[in-house]
């Protein structure tokens, strides 16, 4: 018979479980942006609908999302913002523990930009000074559901059609889903090639959320 020590780490074993796959994780990126559908979270993972679901149920089983029913639909979402601070967790570990971490985001990551990036609290000033323009090269749908107050929506396929409509005068600070996302950084080394002054935001909006900064909804 378990001790209630032991029954506790069992539940906690639970979270680890869920936790324990690069598909579930990366549903919980997404989800990190907004409520989606099974649907959506298939194409936007490239998985089946059918091991979709069963990768959600496995969260929510865990009390890792939540589902809602909307009309037809069913719409996932994070449970609350712990889920967060739990995989910001496991991606800090990750980096400072796992070499093969360490490597990738050499390769992936620190190649396509060197500089440091932008911490939220100096794009707040800078902002209000009126002294950069803030991009969001998120999909529309994620950027409808939240985003830092007075950016642009230039989701990254269409920015060079928006290119044009940027002053050139302004340093451009770039945003996307977080620290990981590879959609700001692609991003900073367009404009740069266009001949912007152009940094990226330190992590991104869900971590820009759960810091307790303002978040403006709906399309802009």
């Amino acid at each position: 018979m378990s001790t209630p020590k032991q029954s506790l780490f069992e539940q906690l074993a639970v979270i680890a479980r869920a936790l324990g796959s690069a598909a579930r994780l990366e549903l919980l990126d997404y989800l990190a942006q907004g409520e989606r559908s099974v649907d959506a979270l298939a194409r936007l993972s490239g998985l089946s609908v059918a091991n979709t679901s069963k990768h959600l149920q496995q969260l929510k089983a865990a009390g890792l999302v939540q589902a809602r029913r909307d009309g037809q639909h069913v719409r996932y979402g994070l449970a609350d913002d712990q889920v967060l601070d739990a995989v910001a967790a496991l991606r800090g570990l990750a980096k400072t523990r796992h070499r093969a971490v360490g490597e990738l985001l050499d390769s992936y990551l620190r190649t396509r930009d060197d500089l440091e990036p932008l911490p939220a609290v100096d794009l707040l000033e800078r902002a209000r000074a009126g002294l950069v323009t803030v991009i969001d090269v998120r999909p529309a749908e994620e950027y409808a559901q939240g985003h830092v107050p007075g950016a642009l929506n230039v989701p990254l396929e269409a920015l060079e059609d928006h290119l044009a409509a940027l002053p050139p005068e302004r340093d451009i600070v770039a945003y996307c889903r977080g620290p990981w996302c590879v959609l700001s950084f692609e991003a900073v080394a367009r404009l740069r090639q266009a001949g912007f002054n152009a940094q990226r935001l330190e992590n991104g909006l869900p971590e820009w959320r759960q810091a307790g900064w303002p978040v403006v909804k709906g399309e802009g």
